[in-house]
């Protein structure tokens, strides 16, 4: 299981995260392309480190709402989705050319990724416009979408797409019976513990969640989330690692 963290979420003097300590540690960097976060400096200094890590280039795509950090849902067309998707990719796809590297996957983030799950036409949208941008590149983006206890529905959309998923799922946050993240504003969304997070860790590692009320159930996801606004996180980084690396 590879491990992801969203990375280059600063803008302008304005610093968020310690990208530089996470790098060396995550398998995959989901860079902010200027949306909800991020500029074009700090999104070309982000690649760099990734590619110093040999670390995988994720698009980290949201909403247009810097103020409220792409959590809010912001009313589009399908066609505006359409638009934003394309915009952000190709941003970054360009910087990461500049680099002599590329980008590989594109990972929604926040409000747009929770819409994805829960907006079937929102999905198909994303999902149609990445085979449109793969069928002119040579080694096509994959989709991030977050694990459920039923992917099938997804992953069908996706083939007959031709667009690879990869399955995430959260060292950090709570889940509920449904297999979905408890909201935010749930007082336990986030885990906040040592012991916690490296329990979820293991758990996930080995294809099950004990979700908020005690349950266990089955997820299988490819890669394990750790956010990078979770100091907690942050800080048990290299044993998450080990855990997933033993």
């Amino acid at each position: 299981m590879k491990l992801n963290c969203d990375m280059g979420e600063s803008y302008g003097i304005w610093k968020m995260g310690d990208d530089h300590a996470l790098m060396p540690w995550i398998d995959m960097a989901n860079i902010a392309c200027g949306f909800h976060a991020s500029d074009p400096d700090i999104m070309a200094d982000t690649i760099n480190q990734a590619k110093t890590h040999n670390t995988l280039i994720g698009a980290h795509i949201s909403y247009h709402d810097k103020q409220g950090f792409g959590r809010r849902s912001i009313p589009h067309t399908l066609a505006e989705i359409d638009h934003l998707v394309a915009y952000q990719c190709g941003a970054l796809m360009i910087l990461c050319q500049i680099q002599q590297t590329e980008m590989t996957y594109v990972k929604p983030h926040g409000a747009l990724h929770l819409d994805m799950m829960t907006k079937i036409e929102v999905y198909e949208t994303i999902i149609r416009t990445l085979s449109k941008i793969n069928s002119n590149l040579t080694i096509p983006l994959k989709l991030v979408i977050q694990s459920t206890i039923n992917n099938i529905p997804y992953e069908a959309i996706a083939q007959y797409h031709n667009v690879e998923l990869i399955l995430e799922a959260f060292a950090d946050r709570a889940y509920d019976n449904q297999g979905l993240l408890l909201k935010r504003s749930h007082p336990a969304a986030l885990l906040s513990s040592p012991e916690q997070i490296k329990q979820q860790s293991l758990n996930l590692s080995q294809g099950f969640v004990k979700t908020h009320e005690d349950r266990i159930i089955d997820l299988h996801a490819d890669t394990l989330c750790v956010h990078s606004d979770n100091k907690t996180s942050v800080a048990e980084i290299a044993a998450i690692h080990k855990i997933l690396n033993p």
